[in-house]
């Protein structure tokens, strides 16, 4: 199954003086799968070794010696020996074997024309309890998420509609493409976008099989809690593992997660699944300029989970079929709407560029508001509104214009693509105020394109 990030690994790869590539990413998002299929792609002999099934090379990569590890490796291999030229070493779950990570300034230095690929799932905590820290200036950084939209749809062959939407220069959708859109978009909140689980859908496996296979995806996170998490920091790790999926979106109040806990037992918990890839945070800021992170609060968030389709599983959808599910409206189907989302925000950020989300919140005695996300689009400011259905209030976005004097706006729904001059007026305090701007609408599915689509 094709991946945009491909397209990032040709450009790394076809540097003349390339560094160490380590892909980061949530377990069994396809990081192993994308290099494989991106060596055979290029015709490029491939040199793989998992280091997590090899614990028992830890020694090698203590030898200072450079060319006795590339010789000891090329035997553990077992393909010969590991040329420079038109190959590939790929080092697969790097963190269980840490030595290997400082090595990586020496095969750079040493070997420049060696083109080496790491991924590692749990690395940063790897990282945090050993002496070895990444070769500052010495490698590159790739991050992967979980299958866009777009991926999902590629993957299953339907070709006319993702031409459709990544070339999209207009307003101009047709109804009948519009409506198919729709309906497959339902179907990445039940499937999301775990490349297992879109690979069977995408070979006419059946909704239970599909939901097996998120529940085995599930399982392989719980079983690495005991990995990270400490003590009684299990059971800690296993409620808001459960907790997070059914209260996407909200912002974290620690009394409201577990009134019999201090805010100093769960934060670590949280900390420790963001790390793991498993959750995302997005954080206030007050939005009013750039760079964004100039103003976060990092004390004010809310929490997105790694996978809609995990989301749905956790929360016990499976028990409903797939084909009623597609017919009806879901209870939580706003939040499933904004981790849609935030997904496809975090899935197309640039490659070597660390994923992250924002918002805006206002709190105050009067005039409450909240926008859900925040983004910068070519240097300007774009608060982000996300429906579940066609319509809806938009009397916080209105406050966020008018606070903040932005022209721009963006808002996601189930409608056709549109644009239109907001003008009105709205009760602000004891009086009211008066805010006109640019309102550009676009359905759910175009999230990962907003870009482009604006350029």
């Amino acid at each position: 199954m094709y991946r945009s990030k491909e397209t990032h690994l040709q450009k790394w790869y076809s540097k003349n003086r390339r560094k160490p590539l380590v892909i980061r990413g949530a377990r069994q998002v396809g990081k192993s799968t994308l290099v494989r299929n991106f060596a055979k792609s290029q015709a490029i002999d491939l040199f793989e070794i998992n280091l997590e099934r090899h614990k028992n090379l830890e020694f090698i990569f203590k030898e200072s010696n450079t060319k006795e590890v590339l010789k000891e490796l090329s035997f553990a291999i077992g393909k010969g020996s590991i040329k420079t030229e038109n190959s590939l070493l790929f080092l697969d779950e790097i963190q269980a074997t840490p030595s290997a990570i400082p090595l990586l300034r020496y095969l750079y230095e040493d070997y420049p024309n060696l083109a080496i690929v790491c991924a590692g799932s749990l690395l940063e905590f790897t990282l945090a309890d050993h002496s070895y820290s990444m070769p500052v200036g010495r490698v590159e950084y790739m991050y992967l998420q979980p299958m866009s939209f777009s991926e999902f749809l590629l993957a299953h062959n339907i070709s006319d509609l993702y031409e459709l939407i990544t070339n999209l220069t207009t307003h101009s959708i047709p109804l009948s493409a519009h409506q198919r859109l729709i309906e497959h978009f339902r179907d990445y909140l039940l499937i999301g976008g775990m490349p297992e689980a879109v690979l069977a859908s995408s070979e006419g496996e059946d909704s239970e099989s599909i939901f097996d296979i998120q529940a085995s995806i599930i399982e392989t996170y719980i079983d690495d809690f005991a990995k990270y998490g400490k003590g009684n920091q299990l059971n800690r790790l296993q409620y808001l593992f459960k907790y997070i999926p059914a209260n996407l979106g909200q912002k974290v109040k620690y009394s409201h997660i577990d009134p019999h806990s201090q805010a100093r037992d769960i934060k670590p918990i949280i900390d420790l699944l963001d790390k793991a890839g498993i959750i995302s945070k997005a954080y206030h800021c007050n939005s009013n300029g750039l760079p964004l992170r100039s103003e976060i609060n990092t004390k004010v968030q809310k929490l997105y989970f790694l996978d809609v389709g995990l989301v749905n599983k956790i929360c016990g959808i499976q028990h409903i079929s797939l084909e009623d599910l597609k017919s009806i409206d879901f209870i939580n189907k706003g939040q499933l709407a904004e981790q849609f989302i935030a997904q496809q925000f975090l899935a197309t950020e640039k490659a070597n560029q660390i994923p992250e989300l924002n918002y805006w919140v206002r709190e105050a005695k009067a005039n409450n508001a909240e926008i859900d996300f925040i983004k910068v689009i070519n240097g300007d400011i774009y608060p982000v509104e996300v429906k579940a259905g066609k319509s809806g209030t938009m009397k916080s976005l209105h406050l966020f214009m008018y606070e903040k004097k932005s022209s721009k706006a963006l808002r996601f729904d189930l409608n056709p693509p549109s644009t239109q001059q907001v003008k009105t007026s709205f009760k602000f305090g004891i009086g009211s105020a008066e805010v006109s701007y640019d309102l550009i609408s676009l359905p759910v599915y175009m999230a990962e394109f907003v870009q482009k689509f604006i350029n």
